[in-house]
C-alpha cells in the first residue's frame, strides 16, 4: 500500500518537515553527483555497519576508526543517505504526508529532536538484531517510522488514501489511519521476523529499523507533545484530539 494523502489540515507552516525533506534530497543529488566509487566510499562509511560497532578487530582491518567521536556519527548521517531516486522519494512522501500533522502537535523544535532520537532507536534495535552485518543501513525511514508511530497516536480517525497495484492497475482506498498504520507495522513485523529465520528474506531490507522507529515514536509521542499545541477546531479533527487526549491522560 502506498500513501497518497490525508485528510488532516495542518494549523502551522511545519517549517522543520520542509527542511528536512530539502535536506534529504540536496544530500541525494550531491550523492548521485559524486562517481560511482566516491559514492560508495560515502555510504560504507556514513551509512550504519553494525559490525562496526560490535566487532572491533573486524572494524579495524577494514579501516573504520575505533573508539574515537567521529566513529558514532553514522547513528545520525545514515538517516541522510539514500540508496536510490525510489528510496528517496518514497521516504520523502511519507514524510511529507505525516510529519506536518506530528511537528503541528509538537512544535518544530521538539519535533527535530523526537525525529533524530526515533531513528537513533531505530539504528539501535537494527544493530542488536543483525549484529555481524557488514552491510551499510541507510535512510531515513526509521526516523518516519517513529513519525508514523507518533501519527497513529495523534490521528488514528484521519482518512488516508492509498494506492494499491494489482498487476499493473492502481486501485484507490480510503482507509483510517489507524488500519493503514497498523497493517503496515504489521507488515514491517512479520517481515523483520522472517528476515531472522531466513536472512535472504531481508531483501536489503532494515525491517526491524522500521519496527524500533514505530515502536520509539509510540513511546516518546506523549514525551514530546504540548498540550493544546496544533489542536483543530473543526469536528473531525476534535473526534482525532479527543481519543489522543484521552490516550495522553490530558
Amino acid at each position: 500500500m502506498f500513501p497518497i494523502s490525508d485528510d488532516v489540515p495542518s494549523r502551522h507552516t511545519p517549517i522543520v518537515t520542509w527542511i528536512l525533506i530539502f535536506v534529504n534530497v540536496l544530500i541525494f543529488v550531491l550523492e548521485i553527483a559524486c562517481p560511482e566509487h566516491a559514492r560508495e566510499q560515502i555510504i560504507y562509511i556514513f551509512g550504519l555497519v553494525p559490525r562496526r560497532y560490535t566487532d572491533p578487530q573486524w572494524a579495524a582491518a577494514v579501516g573504520f576508526p575505533y573508539n574515537n567521536f567521529w566513529n558514532y556519527w553514522p547513528f545520525f548521517t545514515h538517516m541522510f543517505l539514500h540508496g536510490g531516486w525510489l528510496h528517496v522519494i518514497s521516504n520523502m512522501w511519507a514524510l511529507w504526508i505525516f510529519g506536518d500533522n506530528v511537528e503541528d502537535r509538537m512544535g518544530p523544535v521538539r519535533f527535530l529532536v523526537f525525529y533524530l532520537v526515533c531513528g537513533l532507536l531505530a539504528a539501535f534495535l537494527h544493530i542488536m538484531l543483525n549484529p555481524y552485518s557488514a552491510v551499510p543501513t541507510i535512510g531515513a525511514s526509521g526516523a518516519i517510522s517513529g513519525v508514523l508511530g507518533a501519527y497513529f497516536l495523534l490521528y488514528p480517525l484521519a482518512n488516508v488514501l492509498v494506492m494499491i497495484p494489482i498487476l499493473i492497475f492502481p486501485f484507490f482506498f480510503v482507509l483510517p489511519a489507524f488500519i493503514y498504520i497498523g497493517v503496515w507495522f504489521l507488515l514491517q513485523f512479520l517481515s523483520g521476523t522472517a528476515s531472522l529465520v531466513t536472512p535472504q528474506a531481508a531483501g536489503g531490507i532494515a525491517w526491524w529499523a522500521h519496527v524500533g522507529g514505530f515502536i520509539g515514536g509510540l513511546a516518546m509521542c506523549k514525551l514530546f507533545v504540548i498540550k493544546g499545541y496544533g489542536y483543530h477546531k473543526n469536528k473531525f479533527a476534535r473526534e482525532n484530539d479527543i481519543i489522543s487526549s484521552a490516550w495522553f491522560g490530558y
